[in-house]
Formats: structure tokens, sequence, C-alpha cells
């Protein structure tokens, strides 16, 4: 039985002015795998991720996520979708608990289900001890755990993780990309990195991206 292909990219192509940051990207991932876009810096690992995650348009071609247009069908795409940009969107005077709380009421969870889905993604990123902490006091390897922790909230099908170990030391680099893997067994994920150890330690496959296309 053919594999069920979670995420369907064709002929995706990118243009900042006259200048492409991604041309004619095509490839697809099925439901369950840990894929990683490896490259260096200004590969177009960032804006394919953007894309994918409904936050920037395409020049041309076309993206696809659990049967969904990403441009046609943007809020049904983002209901299936938990996105870590590289910087991650954390309010940093907030408590981490309050916080989740409030990515559950963005996100759509309904109330009866919250409490049990910010427990589960607490005690999954390690967090349940402290929920009541302030995140701008957080070491900077739990603040990215906090991060994942509002990107899988709601129990999307799909991660996007964009250098999730960035600016992290070794010990939280080893930490994170254990959840990462770990994560792999509930969610198809899709990350972006640099090193290639990063990748070769979570990724069940890589997609190597030089000047905006895949080789």
């Amino acid at each position: 039985m053919a594999a069920v292909q979670l995420i369907e990219v064709q002929g995706l192509t990118k243009y900042y002015d006259s200048r492409p940051a991604i041309v004619d990207l095509t490839f697809s991932v099925p439901r369950g795998q840990v894929v990683g876009f490896l490259g260096p810096p200004g590969a177009g690992k960032s804006t394919t991720m953007r894309i994918l995650t409904g936050y920037l348009r395409a020049s041309s071609g076309s993206a696809r996520i659990a049967g969904y247009d990403v441009l046609e069908r943007s809020r049904e795409t983002r209901k299936s979708i938990g996105y870590l940009p590289e910087t991650a969107p954390l309010y940093k005077e907030m408590r981490v608990e309050p916080y989740l709380q409030m990515m559950c009421r963005l996100r759509g969870v309904s109330p009866r289900n919250r409490r049990t889905r910010i427990a589960h993604a607490l005690a999954v990123c390690g967090l349940t001890e402290r929920s009541r902490d302030i995140i701008g006091h957080l070491p900077n390897g739990l603040r990215r755990r906090v991060g994942l922790a509002q990107a899988l909230v709601h129990d999307p099908q799909v991660l996007f993780l964009d250098e999730p170990s960035a600016s992290l030391d070794s010990a939280h680099t080893h930490e994170t990309l254990q959840l990462i893997r770990a994560l792999g067994d509930h969610h198809t994920v899709v990350l972006s990195s640099q090193i290639l150890s990063v990748v070769s330690a979570t990724c069940d496959r890589v997609l190597r991206l030089v000047a905006g296309r895949v080789v």
C-alpha cells in the first residue's frame, strides 16, 4: 500500500524582486516521516517553510498539506500544522502555562480540551515543573522548549521546526534533538538546519538545498 503523502510540493518558486530564493522545488513527505532541509544560509530553507506554513506567498508552483492547498485553503491548512520559527514567538513577560492557554485560544482548541492539551505539551517538552515560571527568566534551552510546546499544543499533524537547535549549547542541543526524534513517533516533522549532524541525528530523510534548489 502506498504511503499517504501528507505534504505535496510541485514546482514551488519564490522571487524577491528579481532574485530567486527557491526555484522549482518538488517533493513530497509521507505521514509519519521526519524530514530535514539541509543547506547553508540563503539556501531557501526558511523561505520554503514560510510558504508551507502560510506566512509567505509563492511566486509560482503549488503546495498541499493534509489535502488542502496552502494558498487557497490557508485556514484549514493552519489547523493541521505547528510552526516553530528560528526566532520563537514568545511573550517573555508571561508565565509558561498562561502563554500556552493563550495559544490554545488562538489555535481554536475547544475549552474542554485545553487543560489536557496543555498538560500533554508541558509533559512532552519537559516543562511540567516550570509551568508557572516567567518565560523570560528561563534559560535559552528551556525557552526553546516553550516554543516547541506552543507548536504542538493543538496536536497538529505536521510540525515545522526552523533551526530548532540554533543558539543552544551542546547539552541543550542533544536534549532538543532527542525530543524532536520522539515527536516523530506521533507527528510528521519537517526541520531545517545548516548542520549535518543535526539532521543525521533526527531525520529519516534529508533534502539538501543549495541556492534555492534541491540537489
